[in-house]
């Protein structure tokens, strides 16, 4: 993961991610966050103006956890790339048609959401929390165990 922002606050050491939030209705903000959690109801974003908003999790579609806020608009995108440990690869479908292919670790153990690493390791998002209700379908691709191809599940 690269961290570029730590700070110290009450005598903690917060991280400061990255950030695109991606809502449901199209829209997305841009910049860093100390307190995203799965299972929490919401998080703050500090834009890059130095504004903070409070992002509602139920309002979301996704959390692209990135290397720059800025991204790479002429990037093609390549998910046959192989992310050792990462767990099943997956292709994940929204709602809207956007696609993800990357690989998770978590997909069946929260009923929120769950982290994937993308494929395309050269792109700029380093992971993704994937937002369950803002999905269409999940396809396992490979697992990694059992060598299985591709297999359709029902969100």
């Amino acid at each position: 993961m690269n961290v570029n922002y730590l700070y110290i606050e009450r005598g903690h050491v917060m991280i400061l991610n990255k950030v695109v939030a991606r809502f449901r209705d199209g829209r997305l903000i841009k910049g860093k966050t100390p307190d995203f959690a799965p299972k929490n109801k919401y998080f703050h974003l500090e834009t890059p103006d130095g504004q903070t908003t409070t992002v509602r999790m139920d309002q979301l579609k996704a959390v692209f956890f990135v290397k720059d806020c800025e991204g790479n608009k002429n990037h093609q995108a390549d998910y046959n790339n192989v992310v050792p440990g990462g767990g099943m690869k997956i292709k994940v479908t929204f709602f809207d048609g956007e696609i993800v292919v990357g690989y998770s670790l978590s997909y069946f153990s929260n009923p929120y959401g769950f982290f994937m690493t993308p494929s395309d390791l050269k792109g700029n998002n380093e992971r993704v929390f994937v937002v369950k209700s803002a999905v269409d379908t999940v396809e396992i691709i490979e697992n990694s165990k059992t060598k299985e191809g591709v297999q359709q599940l029902n969100s």
